[in-house]
């Protein structure tokens, strides 16, 4: 089974710090929102008393490869800032850089901005599980992360399961059962994430979360049609001898795009943090100008590309995307016959009881 793997490394032409403006649109739709939030709900006077120290602590959970996480953390450190205020002492920030083992932690540490105004820390490891101290992290932060499942529904290959998800690469258009069982997934991950930030971060800090979503009842994301497109892309290649019917069937990428009403309840179920704030928003400035359709092949290529590659032969991945980019025009016809709004995005806030 393939396993999820992290962001394009390095800077080039299919690297995830080239074609990560996607990423960036739906930081800079969220960012005034966070401020709002900040400046409102934290108390940051008295999250500094608790921790006996005049450093800030922030984690950003899945950071990739940069430059991304640096606007984010720039405009979260400066909301801090003005809610603190200036008169109360020379405050300092901690950033942790957090991703998987296999992140290109040289590009993002060789990127960093000069003139930034915190102590920058690599910490490699899954955000599934424990990563800091108990009771040492102020702030964290994950955007366009959280909907990487740790592993995929072991029933997704199995032939004796209802959930066997034989033909497909992901439950877009997928039967209930396989549905299912993502979202099972979901929850049993979104628990374990919440269980060790829960250990980790101080009394009165806070999860700042931005992720795909979709309104309650409805199934299907944009990301999720695009990786249908994928998957037409394969069975073509099935059919045409190239690749093993066996290496579709046993290939499922694990990406959940959760609603409003599923992540409220699996945040009260874990009853570790309250929710401060949730909302479905469009990311996009314009959302109804027409997607580029060879950017979102690019942007597809730089986040999934390593997944493809831990299962499939390098000249197999390589053949797939070289089609995806001459079949562009199919991947918009796929999103405008949908019928889903393009863009969607969940944000939520949480705050350790």
């Amino acid at each position: 089974m393939a396993e999820a793997a992290p962001m394009n490394g390095g800077k080039g032409k299919y690297s995830y710090a080239n074609n990560s403006n996607i990423q960036r649109e739906g930081f800079n739709s969220a960012k005034n929102l966070i401020k709002d939030v900040i400046i409102q709900n934290l108390d940051v006077k008295a999250i500094i008393i608790s921790s006996i120290s005049n450093t800030f602590t922030i984690a950003d959970l899945g950071c990739s490869v940069g430059p991304n996480t640096f606007f984010s953390m720039q405009n979260i450190i400066e909301s801090i800032e003005q809610k603190y205020g200036q008169t109360e002492g020379g405050l300092e920030f901690q950033v942790f850089f957090n991703d998987q083992v296999a992140n290109d932690f040289n590009t993002l540490f060789a990127s960093l901005p000069v003139d930034r105004r915190y102590y920058a820390t690599g910490v490699p490891g899954s955000f599934h599980g424990r990563l800091f101290p108990a009771s040492s992290i102020c702030l964290a932060y994950s955007s366009s992360s959280i909907h990487w499942l740790s592993k995929v529904p072991r029933d997704l290959v199995d032939k004796n399961s209802p959930a066997w998800n034989k033909g497909k690469i992901h439950y877009t258009g997928a039967k209930d059962e396989v549905v299912g069982a993502y979202a099972a997934q979901f929850e049993e991950d979104m628990d374990m994430f919440l269980n060790a930030r829960g250990e980790e971060i101080l009394k009165g800090g806070m999860i700042v979360i931005i992720m795909p979503g979709v309104p309650d009842g409805i199934v299907e994301h944009d990301v999720g049609i695009a990786f249908s497109f994928l998957e037409s892309i394969l069975l073509d290649m099935v059919k045409e001898g190239l690749i093993n019917e066996d290496e579709v069937d046993s290939f499922n990428i694990p990406h959940v795009y959760p609603s409003i009403k599923q992540m409220s309840r699996i945040v009260e179920k874990n009853g570790r943090f309250s929710i401060i704030k949730t909302a479905l928003r469009n990311y996009r400035p314009d959302p109804k100008v027409p997607t580029d359709n060879e950017v979102a092949v690019m942007h597809l290529r730089a986040l999934a590309e390593g997944t493809f590659a831990n299962h499939f032969r390098s000249d197999t991945v390589a053949e797939v995307f070289r089609r995806a980019i001459q079949q562009k025009s199919k991947l918009g016809h796929m999103f405008d016959s949908s019928g889903i709004e393009v863009g969607a995005q969940l944000f939520a806030i949480l705050m350790r009881k």
